[in-house]
């Protein structure tokens, strides 16, 4: 361990809480961040106003799929009757593609930008010690996650309340709670979503540990998730698909049954700690050990 390292390691959690505060107020103000949390919010507003304008002469959305259709198709077909649901399907829209590949761009960005923009041998040097910047990175990554999943949810429901009627709703299993517990789960669904993400935030902070360029790591980790979804789509590999971290992303929906399905959530929650671990050790080994000239 360097000299610097061992000054790191004895810095007081005072000193790193202020490391991490530094490290959220340059995320969160970088105009790209602000860019993705737009286009995050933008989202559910455009599902808003096609949903207003396909019902404006009293007509019902089609298709749906009915209670086991899915999160999406499920959901959307009740927005008209109560703008929470809104809140449902924009999460649903978003976190097969635009949520995750976000947080890839944050996540890639991490070490490498810094690297490029030769500003990390300055971190290690200041002293903040690898580890110690590592989980800082990661967890500035996972507040970015809660952050922009909130956007959308936000984003959401003041849509939905602008458009649409707000009341008491109907579950997927036909069931009626009040507004409040929806509200209630609507939260708890932002969460879990937000939860869904570590996975892919691990994933994108090793690829990030690889290299130099912040363009190269953000390009592979969504390359990833793009490919990783693709392949959770072919029939022939469906005995690995349960192990892909995009697998369980919807399962969100049980969340809106009565009684509520469990099984599909554990899972996801499991599988994306286990992703976190596997990958977070995998960014530790290399970041620690890695050769830092920029």
């Amino acid at each position: 361990m360097s000299q610097a390292e061992a000054i790191g390691s004895r810095r007081s959690p005072l000193w790193t809480f202020g490391l991490l505060r530094s490290e959220l107020v340059i995320t969160f103000r970088r105009w790209r961040t602000l860019a993705l949390l737009g286009v995050l919010a933008a989202v559910p507003v455009l599902v808003g106003i096609a949903v207003k304008i396909e019902t404006s002469d009293g007509s019902t959305l089609g298709g749906g799929g009915g209670p086991e259709g899915g999160g999406g198709p499920a959901f959307i077909t009740q927005i008209t009757n109560n703008g929470l649901f809104l809140v449902f399907t924009a999460l649903a829209a978003t976190l097969p593609f635009f949520l995750p590949m976000a947080v890839g761009v944050v996540a890639g960005d991490a070490i490498a930008g810094e690297a490029n923009a030769g500003t990390l041998r300055y971190l290690l040097v200041a002293p903040a010690g690898r580890t110690r910047l590592l989980l800082t990175k990661y967890a500035t990554t996972m507040a970015f996650c809660l952050t922009a999943t909130l956007v959308v949810a936000v984003s959401a429901l003041t849509v939905g309340a602008l458009l649409f009627p707000l009341g008491d709703l109907t579950t997927i299993s036909g069931t009626r709670i009040s507004f409040a517990e929806g509200l209630g789960r609507a939260l708890l669904i932002a969460l879990v979503v937000a939860a869904s993400l570590i996975g892919i935030a691990a994933l994108g902070l090793f690829v990030s540990t690889l290299t130099s360029s912040g363009i190269a790591a953000m390009a592979t980790t969504v390359g990833l998730l793009i490919t990783v979804q693709i392949l959770d789509q072919i029939p022939q590999l469906d005995a690995i698909h349960p192990y892909f971290f995009s697998h369980y992303w919807l399962s969100f929906a049980d969340l809106m049954r009565e009684p509520v399905y469990w099984d599909d959530l554990v899972r996801n929650l499991g599988l994306q700690g286990l992703y976190a671990a596997v990958f977070g050790s995998a960014a530790w080994a290399r970041f620690t050990t890695k050769d830092v000239t920029a």
